[in-house]
């Protein structure tokens, strides 16, 4: 039975595995209702239905042209975006979707230009930033724990998608690769904390030019690789703190997974940054050290956690609450606020990782050119 309390009603397209993260959150707001979900597999909508109890099921066009339907959450692969948001748009409705936001700065522009024009909001995945772990961070940082940051560093070593996912084509294609893939994450966390980036650099290969589906009924099958798989960034942010960030598709095993940000009086650590512990979960804990506590007062160099200080998490949001940047998105627009998840901050991502996977074909630096709204720190209870 629809909740008709609910004021804000979301039409979801695109029903594959990212959704069902997406409908465990969303199917417990108290202000966002799934009014309707489809796909081009109805079938699969169907069944995601009836697990999480949204009301109706339409093919996209029909959720499209449901005069009920107040945003789109976009799902669809990242090569579907841009058709499916303009098209949302043009009907009057506003857009969340997963990252990236577009396959190319030209579309994103494009879908940001036409949702000014006509008077409506974009919103764009990752909100993970928004979980307490990072919501932490930017406290620890605005409260002056390490001092001014100087430095910040990620690195994620995978290899593929291809041992879960039974139809990972699309990374492997034009928009997808771990920098496409991963890299929002990791951006969006440091945009949040350390301002917007003016420019970068970068290098890229691949390791392989083909690569078999592990999983699946598609087992044994070859795809081709289009994009490069292993892309190492430099960044340099108008603040003055430069970065670094490599995100790989080859790297078989690693000690090196952290997320670091470095300041004149401290450190701050976020341990393996990978796709199930890092930066696209809300959870985790959040290490750092002083000047007091560092490797300078302890000799040998300490092991483990001991010596480290763990910060007290900001909020609750420590549980994977995918969609809570569609839920704070439905808030600003009844506010006449610029949501956390804007558009323009996915657009500046979306130019810092254009930039990097550019920048070894044009043998130079990448000027950044968007300078979005950076997020406010959430309410210390939200919702």
């Amino acid at each position: 039975m629809t909740n008709t309390a609910k004021a804000f009603r979301v039409g979801l397209i695109g029903t594959g595995r990212i959704s069902d993260i997406y409908l465990k959150t969303l199917t417990k707001s108290k202000t966002v209702e799934v009014a309707v979900c489809g796909s081009l597999d109805l079938r699969e909508s169907w069944a995601k239905a009836a697990k999480y109890g949204v009301p109706h099921v339409a093919s996209p066009d029909e959720i499209l042209d449901d005069p009920t339907v107040d945003a789109i959450l976009n799902l669809t692969i990242p090569a579907a975006h841009a058709q499916i948001s303009l098209a949302a748009l043009e009907r009057g409705k506003h857009v969340y979707s997963e990252k990236p936001l577009v396959a190319d700065l030209a579309q994103g522009r494009l879908v940001l230009d036409r949702a000014n024009e006509l008077g409506l909001t974009v919103g764009n995945a990752p909100d993970t930033f928004l979980g307490g772990r990072w919501q932490t961070v930017r406290r620890i940082l605005d409260e002056g724990v390490i001092g001014r940051p100087t430095g910040v560093a990620a690195f994620v070593g995978t290899h593929g998608t291809e041992r879960h996912n039974p139809n990972p084509d699309f990374y492997y294609q034009a928009g997808g690769g771990p920098m496409l893939d991963l890299g929002p994450y990791y951006l969006s966390a440091m945009v949040f904390f350390l301002g917007p980036v003016a420019r970068v650099v970068g290098l890229a290969n691949r390791a392989f030019e083909r690569r078999m589906i592990e999983n699946g009924p598609r087992h044994g099958d070859w795809m081709d690789v289009e994009v490069d798989t292993h892309v190492q960034g430099m960044l340099e942010f108008e603040s003055g703190v430069i970065g670094s960030i490599t995100m790989s598709f080859d790297v078989w095993d690693s000690e090196m997974p952290r997320f670091e940000i470095y300041g004149e009086n401290g450190t701050i650590c976020i341990p393996d940054p990978d796709p199930v512990h890092g930066a696209n979960m809300f959870q985790g804990e959040v290490w750092y050290r002083t000047q007091k506590t560092s490797r300078w007062s302890h000799q040998p160099r300490p092991k483990g956690r001991e010596h480290w200080q763990v910060a007290k998490n900001l909020h609750g949001l420590n549980a994977d609450n995918r969609g809570l940047g569609l839920i704070e998105m439905a808030d600003a627009i009844k506010n006449g606020r610029v949501p956390r998840c804007s558009g323009e901050l996915a657009y500046h991502v979306l130019e810092i990782m254009t930039g990097i996977v550019d920048s070894p074909i044009a043998g130079r630096f990448i000027d950044i050119n968007s300078r979005p709204p950076i997020p406010d720190i959430l309410p210390e209870h939200y919702p």
